[in-house]
């Protein structure tokens, strides 16, 4: 049995004709007489009486739209929503780090969400996400690289301070003044806990503040910086990671900054958008409230009071 033949008969169904059946569904007449034919082939019953007035349902034949025409539609919804064409018939696509989301921009949105719009949240690393938008499986990308490639364009959003962290307990295994005296090496034989295999907050950071790569490859990398503050705060090893996302972890006296730069590294996040898609009035709704909204995410926390951090200079 045919998928196409039960659309055909929920289609005879409600217009009560083969005719008007046929102009729905963009057939010819026949084909669906075949196929109505080939469901009652297979059930071994009638589902329509033809009659002067029309196609009427049989008693089995309103049993079983009364069982399928439910999920047929929630079937035809979801091809419509992930395959149609028209921009309108399907969710808005948005990716980005599952962090900054998390954190901020699912609060962000929610008042869009409620009054209606259809999205769909991806996490992975931003060249891939990137590469999603320019081949158009994806509407929209904040991404912490700036897109550098044809056919897309993007706005800076916000940027997010970064500082080099360690749990109390490994920061007292530096030697007071190490930092000051040799640098980027005095932390070469600590484990580097990283958000990629590439580290590029780390590498950023590094290359910021020391003028040096990062001295080893990471001890361990997990893909999401929460998991990355927990294993610091358990002194598994040190890492570069935004401020806003360890607030009350620093607060606390669970992280300490090993170094305090004059000016903190910043590293930007960019909205990206596919150039000409925010003629799509939903997409284009839903950035200009990201770029609105993103001017009251607070990326910069005060550092914690005097005596809760430990200044390894």
């Amino acid at each position: 049995m045919q998928l196409g033949w039960l659309q055909t008969f929920i289609a005879v169904y409600h217009t009560g004709s083969f005719t008007k059946a046929a102009q729905k569904l963009g057939i010819t007449q026949p084909a669906v007489t075949q196929h109505i034919r080939g469901l009652e082939s297979k059930f071994g019953k009638p589902l329509f009486d033809r009659t002067p007035q029309g196609a009427v349902p049989t008693s089995e034949g309103t049993a079983l739209a009364y069982e399928v025409q439910a999920p047929m539609a929630n079937l035809n919804a979801a091809i419509c929503r992930h395959f149609d064409t028209s921009p309108s018939s399907r969710p808005v696509r948005l990716g980005g780090p599952a962090e900054l989301v998390t954190a901020r921009l699912m609060a962000s949105i929610s008042e869009l969400i409620a009054s209606g719009l259809d999205i769909r949240i991806s996490f992975r690393e931003a060249p891939d996400l990137l590469e999603d938008l320019r081949t158009g499986h994806m509407d929209m990308v904040v991404s912490t690289v700036q897109p550098r490639m044809r056919g897309v364009d993007s706005v800076a959003l916000i940027d997010e301070e970064l500082a080099l962290l360690a749990s109390p307990q490994v920061a007292e295994t530096i030697p007071s003044g190490a930092l000051a005296v040799d640098g980027p090496r005095a932390l070469e034989k600590l484990p580097i806990i990283a958000y990629g295999e590439t580290f590029p907050i780390i590498d950023h950071y590094w290359r910021s503040v020391f003028d040096a790569p990062p001295p080893r490859v990471p001890s361990a990398v997990v893909p999401d910086l929460r998991a990355v503050i927990a294993a610091v705060c358990s002194s598994a090893g040190i890492s570069v990671i935004p401020t806003y996302l360890c607030a009350d972890e620093m607060a606390a006296g669970l992280l300490v900054p090993l170094w305090e730069p004059d000016i903190p590294p910043l590293n930007t996040y960019h909205l990206a958008t596919r150039h000409g898609a925010l003629a799509d009035l939903r997409l284009a709704r839903l950035h200009d409230h990201l770029v609105a909204a993103a001017r009251n995410w607070e990326l910069n926390p005060e550092p914690p009071a005097p005596g809760r951090m430990s200044n390894r200079t």
